[in-house]
């Protein structure tokens, strides 16, 4: 009995030590990129480059919002299928774990990914960094396709009061059916699409 009682104890330790298992792409060190490609210098500007063999996008702005109001959309990942309108459901699987459903256009098969965010801030700068993982909560499903490599950061500089300096970077990669041709203008329309649900959600 005392050592079915062990092997429970076991089991039940090694499913949380298994049930998150991180990817290894991370934008910790993303302000050290130099050779960024410009797609769109506008009010809206919008760049990538290739990060250790991943597409990395950035989309930047000044909003005239503060910083705590465009943090507190943010971090509200519950409620991100009512800011993002690509977004069309999120599952919150732990404090900061999240499984993040995408709708795509057309004939392209949607896609989602689960990731894992950090939150960090000081007196000039508010980021939200997030990873995918693997979670034993939230299988892959045969009509999405994965973003195995989902990584991204929300950066926040407060320009004064009422403006702020929005930046927002994430891995370009789509995977599946999605073609390579096309990749370039869909970042394009990603950026634009998140500084614009951004700022209407403030307004």
């Amino acid at each position: 009995m005392i050592k079915s009682k062990k092997n429970l104890y076991i089991t039940i330790i090694l499913i949380g030590m298994f049930s998150v298992v991180a990817a290894e792409i991370r934008l910790d060190n993303i302000d050290s990129i130099k050779n960024w490609n410009i797609i769109q210098k506008k009010v809206i500007q919008i760049k990538w480059a290739d990060y250790e063999g991943y597409p990395i996008c950035q989309t930047t702005s000044i909003l005239p919002f503060s910083m705590e109001s465009i943090s507190s959309i943010i971090e509200d990942v519950e409620n991100y299928p009512s800011v993002f309108k690509r977004i069309h459901k999120t599952n919150i699987l732990e404090e900061n774990i999240v499984h993040v459903m995408l709708d795509m256009p057309l004939f392209l098969s949607n896609r989602d990914y689960v990731i894992q965010y950090i939150k960090s801030k000081n007196q000039n700068t508010w980021e939200f960094t997030f990873n995918a993982v693997e979670h034993m909560n939230a299988p892959e499903k045969n009509n999405y396709v994965r973003l195995v490599n989902a990584a991204g950061k929300w950066k926040l500089v407060p320009k004064n009061k009422n403006e702020t300096s929005v930046s927002y970077t994430w891995n370009g990669e789509l995977l599946g059916d999605f073609p390579s041709s096309a990749l370039e203008r869909a970042w394009k329309t990603q950026g634009n699409e998140i500084i614009h649900w951004l700022n209407d959600a403030l307004e």
